[in-house]
């Protein structure tokens, strides 16, 4: 039945994650938010929705009274700016340009592509490598150019594209949930300045 096998090949691709590259992420953005950095969240379609419930989940959930909140922007959120871009610059250009404005070295850039070779999230990848921002990428399927062109990559290994998107999904979820976690576990430095 494909209600069995549809849970039963999930629970196979979970068990094929890189819990190490998880780690690597949720450190990185923590890092980011108690530093004051900008995070930056980007994708098309199913992964538009993602960025924009990590966005929302990121910049409510994880806050703490006396700690920083996370400055975190949805890059395919405001429809007025993407479609003029895409209209006057082409498609290919809707995250880059908005980041030109606004990324400095050390911010944090997500792009969330399931194939890995959506042009759009490629072109801002490399504008935000060159200006110094960390950059991450969340793919699927061989994780296409993506994989090799961000600091840390969580890959999902399948070629099922509602498996990929599925595990975006619970990976956002298990990062805000684990960002959220350490700030009651682990004793933190606050940057004053920043918390202010």
């Amino acid at each position: 039945m494909i209600t069995e096998s549809y849970f039963s090949d999930l629970k196979v691709t979970l068990d094929k994650l890189s819990m190490e590259d998880i780690q690597k992420v949720i450190e990185a953005l923590h890092e980011a938010r108690m530093n004051g950095r900008k995070v930056f969240i980007m994708g098309n379609g199913g992964s538009a929705s993602t960025a924009s419930h990590f966005v929302c989940d990121l910049g409510k959930n994880t806050r703490m009274q006396g700690l920083p909140n996370f400055k975190v922007i949805g890059l395919a959120d405001n429809m007025a700016i993407f479609s003029a871009l895409a209209n006057d610059e082409g498609y290919a250009s809707v995250f880059s340009q908005q980041l030109a404005s606004l990324v400095e070295a050390e911010d944090v850039v997500i792009g969330i592509s399931a194939s890995g070779k959506s042009p759009n999230v490629l072109n801002a990848i490399t504008l935000a490598r060159l200006a110094g921002a960390k950059t991450i990428g969340l793919s699927g399927f061989d994780g296409g150019q993506l994989i090799s062109m961000v600091d840390i990559s969580v890959h999902v290994p399948s070629s099922c594209i509602e498996h990929v998107e599925d595990i975006h999904l619970m990976l956002e979820h298990l990062i805000t949930k684990a960002l959220k976690e350490q700030l009651y576990a682990v004793p933190v430095q606050v940057n004053e300045e920043v918390a202010r």
